[in-house]
């Protein structure tokens, strides 16, 4: 063998730890990674346009399973609409409609992904190990607490997943958690009623203006990470 050969294999694209998998990805890896991708940009899409479908179609924005349209149906019913039922009926499997994808990964990859998610940050790590050990030592009152908006949901649903809960009892608990919250919220804003769609109708205009600043803020930010990232290779190629 001449000398100065390099005989180290270079790592193959998914030996990559930034990736939930620990193996050479098959067809089941991809397609869960594929839905789970999809729902991330479903979830960015969604942040500047929260503001404006709170404004414009409450009603719509509670049935995609999001809190704060369905308190303002809620509200919005105490005035005499008519369309909190169908908010009720379709906002609870709007709460749910991604679980299953996190279900999945958990069964396909166990908490590899709860490690991508937590990263280099400590504090991110001990908040995914408590949920992890709720989870696992309560599994129904997690479920059913993975409807209430600031427990990690995604982390109980992957860990779930990979503890083997069985899809029925998965998906049923999780639909009477989201069931019970919609109800929780719709009765929330009929109880706050008028004033509230007083106070959505004044402030309306203002919160289209929202939602344009938050995608301002999204679109420097991007630029802004690129940039950071540009200008680490360097110095990391002159440390080498």
């Amino acid at each position: 063998m001449s000398e100065g050969t390099d005989t180290t294999a270079e790592p193959e694209w998914w030996d990559d730890p930034s990736l939930p998998w620990r193996h050479k990805p098959e067809r089941a890896d991809i397609a869960c990674f594929t839905f789970l991708t999809a729902a991330g940009i479903y979830a960015l899409i969604m942040m500047p346009l929260r503001p404006t479908l709170l404004a414009l179609i409450p009603q719509v924005f509670g049935m995609m399973g999001h809190y704060t349209g369905q308190i303002m149906s809620g509200a919005l019913a105490a005035v005499g609409d008519p369309w909190w039922p169908l908010v009720l009926a379709i906002g609870t499997f709007g709460t749910v409609k991604f679980d299953w994808i996190y279900w999945w990964a958990g069964k396909l990859w166990g908490r590899s992904l709860i490690e991508v998610w937590s990263g280099k940050s400590e504090r991110a790590r001990r908040r995914n190990e408590r949920a992890e050990r709720f989870a696992r030592k309560y599994e129904t009152a997690a479920l059913l607490l993975t409807a209430v908006p600031i427990f990690p949901r995604a982390v109980v649903l992957v860990v779930l997943g990979s503890a083997g809960t069985p899809f029925r009892k998965f998906f049923a608990v999780s639909l009477i958690g989201a069931f019970l919250t919609t109800c929780g919220y719709l009765t929330l804003g009929f109880a706050i009623g008028e004033p509230a769609v007083a106070l959505m109708e004044a402030y309306s205009r203002y919160l289209i203006y929202l939602s344009i600043a938050i995608f301002v803020v999204m679109v420097i930010g991007y630029f802004w990470q690129n940039r950071a990232k540009a200008n680490e290779e360097p110095r990391d190629e002159a440390r080498m």
